[in-house]
């Protein structure tokens, strides 16, 4: 497969971080060597076979990855893919916090790049979850049980709004914190709104 061009949108990422520089460098020519083209989403560099998202690059403060797509559907051979949250279905991260590990990574995930291409050329598609298979708290139930046009509403939301609000509300330990963040957005749901609205 030939190597790809560096996209010269997606340069100002790379020249803005401040940390993870070396690694986020390293990352790109690892990537950029397996063929795919390189495009800026989300404010990050995101690398595309035929269209189709493949990985991603991104930072935290304790580490910076390499996101597979879906990461779900791959062997995962090594042991190395993390499921960032339990609500991530299908993107799975390989975290890195130098660029050491990157280094002896490398052949690796070549061979994980080239994987997540194959995954794309067969056309798999990762099985999501239900809306319903979502544990709802125990503190947005009570609500929806008590509030009846709060129920409507939070049923007439989309699939996606529905998740974002079961995961937002289940987010807090603490049971008083979950039930001040129902209480908080009962009136974005009665408006139709998503956490993010």
């Amino acid at each position: 497969m030939a190597k790809s061009i560096m996209n010269p949108k997606v340069e100002f990422f790379f020249n803005k971080a401040s940390k993870w520089q070396e690694e986020y460098e390293q990352l790109r020519t690892i990537v950029l060597d397996c063929g795919l083209t390189e495009e800026l989403k989300w404010g990050c560099p995101c690398y595309a076979f035929n269209g189709n998202n493949v990985v991603l690059i991104h930072g935290f403060k304790e580490y910076c990855a390499l996101l597979f797509m879906k990461g779900a559907l791959m062997q995962d051979a090594k042991g190395i893919l993390i499921q960032q949250t339990e609500n991530v279905q299908s993107a799975r991260q390989v975290r890195f916090t130098n660029a050491r590990e990157i280094v002896k990574l490398k052949v690796t995930l070549k061979a994980y790049i080239h994987e997540a291409i194959a995954v794309e050329k067969a056309g798999l598609k990762v099985a999501m979850k239900k809306t319903a298979e979502y544990k709802m708290p125990e503190e947005l139930e009570m609500k929806l049980k008590e509030n009846p046009a709060l129920k409507t509403a939070f049923n007439a939301l989309t699939p996606g709004r529905q998740r974002g609000y079961i995961y937002y509300f289940s987010q807090p330990k603490l049971s008083k914190t979950r039930e001040a963040r129902v209480e908080k957005y009962i009136q974005h749901i009665l408006n139709g709104k998503g956490v993010d609205d």
